[in-house]
Formats: structure tokens, C-alpha cells, sequence
């Protein structure tokens, strides 16, 4: 009889281990952006290197707008057919992926 009561007393309070919380903390997480600003341009202000360079990539695209950062990196906004997007290019031509 004692041995019943003593494993059920092991047996109840290995179950209360389980039981128990346990407390969960959100780190916090900060993540810093940064973001070149690019003012508009006008389109006629974009080198020829770039331009050049999506004529060649896209030849039936149409450059709609223009911006540039103090970095000298364009981003263009084109159109190719009902598609609309935005690339991104040094002054050389070069294509940046962002």
C-alpha cells in the first residue's frame, strides 16, 4: 500500500513538471533601412550610357520617369507594353539589383 501511494505521489509530481509555464520573451528586433533618396529627374538628363543600356536589355521599353541619388545611380521608371517596373543603373549603364 505504501509503495502505491509513493508512486503515485512520483507520478503526480512529474506530471506538475510538465505543468508548469514557462515564460516566453520577444526579443526586439531593430532593423535599420537605408535608403538612398532620389530625386526626379527629367528624362533627357539621363547619360546615354544608361539609356543605351536599356535599349539594349529592353528594346520595347519606354522610359516614363526618372530619378537619381547622390551616388550618381539612376533608377528608372519604365513600361514595356502593359507592364510597369522600375530599374536601377549606375551612370556607366551597369544594372544594380536592389
Amino acid at each position: 500500500m505504501k509503495n502505491l501511494f509513493l508512486s503515485a505521489a512520483i507520478v503526480l509530481g512529474g506530471l506538475t513538471s510538465f505543468a508548469s509555464t514557462s515564460s516566453i520573451t520577444n526579443p526586439i528586433v531593430k532593423t535599420v533601412s537605408v535608403q538612398d533618396e532620389y530625386t526626379e529627374i527629367k528624362v533627357v538628363e539621363v547619360p546615354t550610357a544608361v539609356t543605351d543600356a536599356l535599349k539594349k536589355a529592353y528594346p520595347d521599353a519606354v522610359l516614363t520617369k526618372a530619378y537619381k541619388n547622390t551616388a550618381s545611380q539612376y533608377k528608372l521608371e519604365v513600361a514595356v507594353g502593359d507592364k510597369v517596373g522600375s530599374l536601377y543603373a549606375n551612370a556607366d549603364g551597369t544594372w544594380i539589383k536592389k
